[in-house]
């Protein structure tokens, strides 16, 4: 069935060599590692644990960052495997054309166009509020938005998009030196943020570290804020217990996306069977150490009731709580350094996945044609920049938070299943790592991803549902017929059937 058509490794890695469709290899284990601390770290170490804190886990929230961890620990072995063994751009979305065929690829590929497109827009919007911020701080009145044509344009999501995308444009390894400094400066604030922090603790506030459950606000009638698993279970929504520390890790791991982004460099690195899962693995384990670190001295700061009174709660409520607001502008300052290098490595994961959807035919051919001189899918970068931009400059990007959960939640259920796939169809395959316990780990990792998935709310699932909608709509009025692989499969067919038809004909001596 041409649904289900898999393309072969062999075929994966000759394209990536396809001259005028090839990227040049220049990342090594340390651009790999900053890529995905600079993609990880960013508004939300600030931010998102003191909303899962308030809202449902209480100190328990650094247990729902470690089972986020963990979750997310259990994906990067499967793409870490994945990309020893298939090391060209697309990541997911190769890794499931390879095994599950190509209209499970298309859905994971536009699935993870949904997650860093979103996850680009949204994070550049705040970096254009963040930066008006620092400038408030300096004592410099400059607004976040101007008006033109009538429009109100978030000009600092517009400035900073075109500056990466530019910077990504010239080179990659030109923009991973850029992010490295970036990096560098960001976690060295989050360290001094947490040494400081570590003074003001009081370890009554860590108790109850796991607070009583109670029903939340809104009820069974707030249908679409409900998550799905409590709408198909009938249960009330409900804040804190054990039910509360698993929808607060559901929250936080928002926190960990952008390691599957790193995996779409794949084709971008030198000697990739072993420096993608070093660079992969050291990048998360720097992670999360710094999320620990700024949970529990989140937590033990202040009550986690003071956090829940805050709707805008972050760390620098706990801050001024404790008397020490001077610290919110350090905050201040990391956040903008610290949105910066996200911003540039969800435009380089999403142009590559859009250049190896292109490549393989269902996307535009001539959207992956690379420059002679750099070896950079120019035309995708400036088209992927410019409609991060106008998302981010133009809309209102909140709404689209938690799609970006989804997107990567659904890419990482079906790599985990494809590499229990992939080791029965080609356990010849040389792999320079290997998922431990496999089929367990894997078939575990998947089962923890869907349960976090069913965790958000009802309202993303229907616009997950709409999402994918279009895309089947796109697959099928463009992508199924103009698929290199299916062409190929076709041509194939109708020379096995000339050739048969011409023995038919043929006149017996």
């Amino acid at each position: 069935m041409s649904l289900r058509r898999t393309k072969s490794i062999e075929d994966s890695i000759a394209d990536s060599l396809e001259k005028g469709h090839s990227l040049k290899r220049t990342l090594g284990t340390w651009d790999l590692m900053i890529m995905g601390v600079a993609v990880a770290v960013g508004a939300g170490i600030f931010s998102v644990g003191a909303k899962a804190a308030g809202s449902f886990a209480g100190p328990s929230v650094t247990l729902a960052f470690l089972l986020a961890a963990f979750t997310c620990a259990l994906a990067i072995m499967c793409y870490a495997e994945f990309a020893s063994a298939v090391p060209v751009a697309g990541s997911a979305y190769t890794f499931t054309y390879a095994t599950l065929g190509e209209l499970l690829a298309w859905i994971i590929g536009w699935d993870l166009i949904l997650e860093m497109l979103t996850a680009a827009a949204v994070i550049a919007k705040y970096w254009g509020i963040y930066l008006s911020t620092v400038f408030d701080l300096a004592g410099w009145n400059i607004p976040a938005t101007i008006t033109v044509i009538g429009l109100d344009v978030s000009w600092g999501a517009f400035v900073i998009v075109a500056i990466f995308t530019a910077l990504l444009v010239l080179g990659t390894q030109l923009s991973a030196r850029v992010a490295s400094v970036f990096t560098i400066i960001k976690v060295a604030i989050v360290v001094f943020v947490i040494i400081v922090g570590a003074f003001f603790i009081n370890t009554a506030n860590y108790t109850p570290f796991i607070p009583a459950e109670v029903a939340r606000a809104g009820g069974e009638g707030d249908v679409w804020m409900q998550s799905l698993f409590s709408f198909m279970t009938g249960a009330a929504p409900a804040q804190y217990g054990l039910f509360g520390l698993l929808a607060g890790a559901s929250l936080v791991f928002f926190a960990f996306i952008g390691f599957d982004v790193v995996a779409t460099s794949a084709e971008e690195v030198k000697n990739p069977q072993k420096t993608l899962p070093r660079g992969i693995f050291a990048g998360l384990a720097i992670v999360t150490v710094l999320y620990l670190g700024v949970s529990l001295v989140l937590t033990g700061m202040v009550p986690y009731t003071v956090l829940a009174d805050d709707p805008n709660a972050s760390l620098a409520t706990a801050f001024v709580a404790v008397g020490a607001g001077w610290a919110a502008q350090v905050i201040s300052i990391g956040i903008l350094v610290g949105l910066t290098t996200v911003i540039m490595v969800l435009l380089l994961g999403l142009s590559r996945v859009l250049f190896a959807m292109s490549r393989d035919g269902l996307l535009p051919r001539w959207l992956s044609v690379t420059s002679e001189k750099r070896r950079t899918p120019a035309r995708i970068q400036i088209i992927s920049g410019t409609a991060v931009a106008l998302i981010a400059g133009l809309t209102d990007v909140g709404v689209l938070e938690e799609m970006i959960n989804i997107g990567t939640l659904s890419a990482f259920v079906l790599v985990s299943i494809a590499v229990v796939v992939l080791r029965k169809k080609r356990p010849d395959l040389p792999r320079a790592f290997k998922v431990p316990f496999s089929p367990v780990l894997p078939i575990l990792s998947a089962v923890l991803c869907v349960w976090l998935m069913l965790n958000l709310t009802t309202l993303t699932w229907a616009r997950f549902g709409v999402w994918l909608a279009v895309g089947f709509l796109v697959y099928f009025a463009y992508g199924r017929r103009h698929s290199v692989l299916g062409i190929k499969q076709r041509a194939a067919a109708a020379e096995a059937a000339r050739v048969e038809a011409g023995a038919a004909t043929k006149p017996v001596d």
